[in-house]
């Protein structure tokens, strides 16, 4: 809009003069001499449109430059959302290929799962064939030893009768023995096999997919480790043969690791996992509380962060509801550092229920003694990043009493009695 205006103005100028010229031209008769200079006027006229034109050029200029500055706002904020978005683009295919890893051995335990029950179903059935042809020849043998009874006076019964029959015995009880044992690992091979059933539930409901190279599916939440444990409890039940704890179960001898029933001293019945191997299940604070206020047990916390392995092994006394589950520790052994102070009584604490006298920090349920956050193994799992070091806010982590933080990457804490080497 300066421009044109300016021409506007300009463009009479240029005709005024060149008028000028005609006068002059036809003027040109005249005697009197023609200037060579214009106008003091048309000077004054130009000099003014020219500044205006100066003025209308420098404010484009400084708009031409604003916009310039907002276009170049904008490609620095596209930049760097592009560079966050391929860096959230990588970290989920990484995620994604973590979820495959895991579904494939997951896959592969099924089929070994399958292998297994497949044959044991052919032993199964081979020994109840075995057992119809003993016990045929079981029949066939008391027949003979019927008439032979019948024939012979029964004081002087056959030696080799006898022994016939001992053997026979012998061999029937073995057979029964056999039988019990298939059906148990029958028995305990369904129950890993529903297990596995049920983490592929768990994992269809979460979303997972395959993932295809045209899709990305949704960033996963990282894994964490928390000491109350879920596990499936059942309605009471009346028997008298349900054993107390897993070294019970471990002692009727039953050393393969699975899912039984136990019930504590006046406690209803519920489900635990016990590792025979290890001794290792995890229950929640109300069931282990059921569990150690029959006897003394011994606490193991341990520790394995991104360089060593640590263990420390205490002896406990854990309080009911009433005392909001207060926790005493007294050191036994171990190598791991010190964090939680001995012969003090600590109160279970979470972010919707305070202990008396203690705060509600912990973002998840944990033992506080005066501030939060010095330990806690029930915080958020924090899964190290590429070349970077494990973030410590809010995850878990264990602080030594000489003021040294550990950041955790796994944690276990199991209980066992005190005058058992079998772990609970």
């Amino acid at each position: 809009m300066y421009t044109i205006k300016l021409f506007l103005f300009i463009a009479p100028l240029v005709i005024s003069s060149r008028t000028d010229q005609d006068d002059t031209s036809l003027d040109s008769i005249s005697p009197e001499p023609k200037s060579r200079f214009a106008m003091l006027d048309d000077v004054k006229i130009l000099a003014n449109g020219l500044l205006q034109l100066g003025h209308g050029l420098k404010d484009f200029v400084h708009k031409t430059k604003g916009q310039i500055n907002d276009i170049f706002q904008k490609l620095n904020i596209f930049d760097q959302s592009f560079y966050d978005l391929s860096l959230q683009t990588n970290e989920i295919k990484e995620e994604e290929k973590e979820l495959r890893r895991a579904t494939s051995k997951l896959q592969v335990k099924n089929e070994e799962v399958k292998n297994m029950s497949l044959e044991l179903d052919s032993k199964l059935e081979s020994l109840l064939e075995e057992k119809i042809l003993l016990q045929q020849k079981v029949r066939y043998l008391e027949d003979q030893l019927t008439n032979l009874i019948k024939n012979q006076p029964q004081i002087q019964e056959h030696l080799e009768v006898t022994s016939l029959k001992t053997l026979v015995e012998q061999q029937d009880n073995s057979i029964k023995d056999l039988l019990q044992i298939v059906e148990e690992q029958y028995r305990q091979l369904n129950q890993q096999q529903s297990q596995i059933k049920e983490i592929e539930n768990q994992l269809r409901r979460t979303g997972i997919k395959e993932p295809t190279e045209n899709s990305l599916s949704s960033k996963p939440r990282a894994p964490r480790t928390t000491p109350s444990f879920h596990l499936n409890e059942t309605k009471t039940v009346e028997h008298d043969d349900v054993p107390a704890d897993c070294t019970i179960i471990y002692n009727q001898g039953k050393h393969t690791s699975g899912i039984y029933s136990i019930r504590p001293s006046n406690s209803q019945v519920f489900n635990v996992y016990c590792d025979v191997k290890s001794g290792e299940f995890w229950l929640g604070l109300e069931k282990i509380y059921s569990i150690v206020k029959q006897s003394n047990y011994i606490l193991r916390i341990e520790l394995e962060d991104w360089k060593d392995k640590y263990y420390t092994e205490y002896s406990f006394h854990l309080g009911d509801h009433e005392t909001n589950y207060t926790l005493h520790l007294a050191e036994i052994s171990g190598n791991g550092p010190k964090a939680f102070p001995e012969h003090k009584d600590l109160m279970f604490s979470t972010w919707d229920h305070k202990a008396k006298g203690h705060f509600n920090c912990p973002e998840r349920g944990w033992w506080c003694h005066d501030v939060c956050g010095e330990n806690n193994l029930n915080g958020k799992y924090n899964k190290p990043k590429a070349k970077a070091k494990p973030e410590r806010r809010g995850g878990i982590c264990w602080k030594s009493q000489d003021g040294r933080l550990y950041s955790i990457k796994a944690t276990k804490m199991l209980i066992h009695p005190s005058d058992s080497e079998n772990s609970e």
